[in-house]
């Protein structure tokens, strides 16, 4: 079978999500189960480990619509297709449009096979009835604990865990020393100082590509979390309470101040950052190659500093958001057992592993690969977790099967506030109130 294409676009803590106490705690703040009630039933009783023929599926990310982490998902499959003697058919979406277009596909019955997904997708989908549990494929491969936990619901193994971190802020270290900042700040008092100091530097430079378009802005969320807001406590959404309200209010400022711009996605704030044209933003590890490959400094990843989040007041433990990506098997194809396999092989085969990280630089999920010398060695990616991972959460949100649609309305509320159509305690009211709506 021939390839074909459809383009329609984080003591061992050191080495990243899944060892020692950071492991131990991501572990215990995954998600366990929507408050919604239990999934739906997967397709199947569970895959099963043992023989099987290979043959053809289909293979779907959003990373192959990425100049920068394309070449690592093909050589990765192409890798398989080698050892399996197998055809991989190619499904790719824009990461902002990706969740949208692979759950209509999956429901209509359109899409079977291996599926690249955000962790935090993982109660929509299966609430799809369409997931394959493959519990019995994840036994013996040497996962760690909190990883294998990261692509669990109500203790059913939806998927194979591929990478998992955090998402935390990054800074330009020669940038911060241009503008005479030798420490990073700890409190948002100090940090808005800073941003002050960076926007004095001249040049149209951003001191901070924070998000604020509207695909992107779910990134406020962890601003509120700073403030002291809960977004969702015993069932019932938060946000309007006054430490969310504080949060974009704040968050405002620094948009009219010009200490953050306008029209900024994840994907702007790279292209900025990778330019020299912003000094700090946010991101997973997945982004220090794309902005790498696409800076004209050379030297860029040496000046690349994960930095702890400022805290409200001293003594506040740093924000960060759990991310990482798995992959799932969607089963009702005749490839259903051969993309299970390669979703193991592709998460925890070591040689396979590791040529991965050495492309994409992400945090692996086995023992054995983040013991490699690869790994250990990666200044960044220690940095990383002992600055943003260890003291990462998870968005209370992804348990609800509604979560894309409650970020949505509260980004789109934020907005609202950046571009002065209304103010923050109107439209946080607003926000929480639609929020909760959507989990009745």
């Amino acid at each position: 079978m021939s390839e074909n294409s459809i383009s329609v676009s984080r003591r061992q803590l050191l080495q990243f999500a899944g060892l020692g106490a950071a492991g131990l705690f991501l572990a215990g703040c995954m998600p366990s189960g929507g408050g919604t009630g239990s999934p739906a039933a997967t397709s199947g009783s569970g895959l099963s480990a043992g023989k099987f023929t290979a043959t053809g599926f289909s293979f779907a990310s959003w990373s192959l619509t990425e100049e920068a982490a394309a070449p690592a998902i093909r050589s990765l499959l192409d890798g398989y297709k080698k050892k399996s003697d197998v055809g991989i058919t190619e499904v790719s979406f824009p990461y902002n449009e990706y969740f949208k277009q692979l759950m209509l596909q999956v429901r209509g019955g359109q899409f079977t096979g291996a599926a690249h997904v955000d962790v935090a997708w993982l109660a929509s989908l299966a609430a799809l009835g369409k997931l394959e549990d493959v519990s019995a494929l994840t036994k013996g491969r040497g996962y760690t604990a909190s990883a294998l936990e990261a692509a669990q619901l109500d203790g059913v193994q939806y998927g194979f865990p591929w990478t998992i971190g955090a998402i935390g802020l990054i800074s330009n270290s020669e940038i911060l020393d241009k503008a005479g900042v030798s420490e990073f700040p700890t409190t948002v008092d100090d940090f808005e100082k800073t941003l002050k100091k960076l926007k004095g530097l001249g040049g149209g430079l951003i001191p901070y590509a924070a998000s604020t378009k509207a695909a992107q802005l779910k990134d406020v969320l962890i601003w509120m979390q700073t403030f002291g807001s809960d977004l969702v406590k015993n069932g019932k959404v938060t946000i309007g309470d006054d430490a969310s309200v504080e949060a974009v209010t704040w968050y405002k400022s620094l948009y009219d101040q010009g200490l953050i711009a306008a029209d900024v996605d994840r994907f702007d704030a790279r292209s900025l950052f990778a330019q020299g044209r912003a000094a700090i933003y946010d991101d997973a590890p997945v982004g220090r190659s794309a902005v790498t490959k696409d800076s004209p400094d050379p030297d860029l990843d040496s000046k690349l500093l994960p930095q702890s989040r400022p805290v409200l007041k001293k003594g506040d433990t740093p924000r960060a958001l759990v991310w990482g990506g798995a992959i799932v098997v969607v089963g009702g194809g005749d490839g259903t057992r051969t993309a299970a396999d390669f979703g193991q092989w592709a998460t925890s085969d070591l040689d396979a592993v590791t040529a991965d990280y050495e492309l994409r630089g992400l945090p692996p999920v086995t023992e054995k690969a983040q013991a490699s010398a690869a790994v250990k060695a990666d200044a960044f990616g220690s940095r990383f977790a002992e600055k943003i991972t260890a003291t990462a959460t998870t968005n209370p949100f992804w348990q609800f099967p509604e979560y894309a649609q409650i970020e949505t309305t509260i980004a789109e509320r934020v907005q609202a506030v950046l571009v002065g159509q209304q103010s923050a305690e109107d439209a946080m009211a607003q926000a929480g109130e639609a929020a909760q709506k959507l989990l009745a």
